[in-house]
């Protein structure tokens, strides 16, 4: 048997690797002796921990069992060739014989199973195991201080996780029903899941790779989420920061939903966002001289203001945006040039209004 499967089966014909040798002459002995005893005493209780054993041990080594299996039916034809060949010497009649071939090859069943529940036992172990060190690395990607890089490094290497180059945050909306949301199986196999925590999250990997965000996109079965910056591994944390930002920003409509939102299409208005109670009081500030004007006056003038700082200030294009006469916006910036004077001559003053007349229109924008 075992010449006969070292000559056949590749795995197994290697005579310089003293384990696959003792592996195949463990199974072999072990199944020679196994079925003797079955024969002899067929209601004896069946012992079969080695082929568990040995099919936990193909998956540690991540191998598959297709070689182990072929090497055991290869195994079982040779007994029962040896058996047909000496069976008038050994006295058996057909009926015997035919008995005997059947109980060799229910036997081999036995063994596969045997060997098949080790494996599929070591495979759900080492999955749970994988599990518990890819959610002990999203706990230290996302803590704060951040950890260092040789911490990550050697806690992604425990959890098998290629370390990227970058990585992005993910912010996803929580459903009030856990059980709505997408199953980890469907990600990306290199996403970090934490759909389970009080604020669901992702952290991507190469998140400005070919098809990543498409991919995840699929993943989440249009679940409304964010994708923070991409940023490197320490600072996954400050990208999941913007990444919640945004998707609040989302959900009050002031960014508008287009798949995933995406902080890298939205910096600008991140960044206005940030501090809400700052920017309120800088507009107070800089759209004062409107104040005392009628709403409807109000939000004409701003919109015009708004259009002639973004396109350079030039009547026809500040028509062509606004979709009304260029004498209709001659007239509003006379309006405007006699409520602010020299200040819209001042280059800060013209910053600032843009950013508190962008964020008016987002917030007018979003609904109530």
């Amino acid at each position: 048997m075992i010449d006969e499967i070292q000559r056949r089966v590749p795995e197994y014909s290697r005579p310089a690797d003293e384990t696959y040798l003792k592996v195949l002459r463990l199974a072999v002995n072990e199944a020679l002796r196994g079925f003797l005893d079955r024969i002899e005493s067929p209601r004896a209780p069946w012992d079969l921990e080695v082929f568990r054993t040995i099919g936990r041990g193909e998956a540690a080594e991540g191998r598959d069992l297709e070689s182990f299996q072929a090497a055991m039916r290869l195994g079982a034809r040779v007994a029962w060739r040896q058996v047909a060949e000496q069976s008038d010497e050994l006295g058996l009649d057909p009926r015997t014989l035919y008995d005997l071939g059947e109980a060799i090859f229910v036997y081999l069943d036995q063994l596969a199973d045997a060997a098949a529940e080790g494996f599929a036992e070591a495979r759900a172990h080492a999955a749970g195991e994988r599990e518990r060190r890819r959610r002990r690395l999203l706990d230290l990607l996302l803590s704060r201080p951040p950890a260092s890089a040789d911490a990550i490094a050697d806690m992604a290497r425990a959890a098998g996780w290629p370390l990227p180059r970058t990585v992005a945050g993910v912010a996803v909306e929580e459903h009030r029903e856990r059980a709505e949301g997408p199953p980890a199986s469907l990600l990306p196999p290199d996403v970090l899941p934490g759909l389970d925590r009080t604020a669901p999250c992702l952290v991507l990997p190469d998140p400005g790779g070919p098809g990543r965000i498409q991919a995840l996109e699929r993943a989440l079965g249009g679940r409304r989420a964010a994708v923070g910056p991409a940023v490197a591994p320490a600072d996954a944390a400050i990208s999941l920061g913007w990444a919640r930002e945004a998707l609040d920003l989302g959900r009050r409509g002031v960014l508008p939903w287009d798949g995933l939102l995406r902080c890298a299409d939205h910096m600008a208005m991140l960044v206005v966002f940030k501090d809400e109670g700052l920017v309120a009081a800088l507009a107070e500030t800089r759209l004062a001289p409107l104040a005392h004007l009628r709403p409807v006056q109000q939000d004409r003038l701003a919109e015009t203001l708004l259009a002639w700082l973004r396109h350079g200030r030039g009547v026809a294009e500040v028509a062509a945006a606004l979709h009304v006469h260029p004498q209709t916006v001659r007239y509003r910036l006379r309006q405007l040039e006699e409520l602010y004077g020299d200040q819209l001559a001042d280059p800060d003053v013209r910053f600032e209004l843009e950013i508190v007349l962008r964020a008016r229109q987002a917030l007018d924008a979003a609904p109530r």
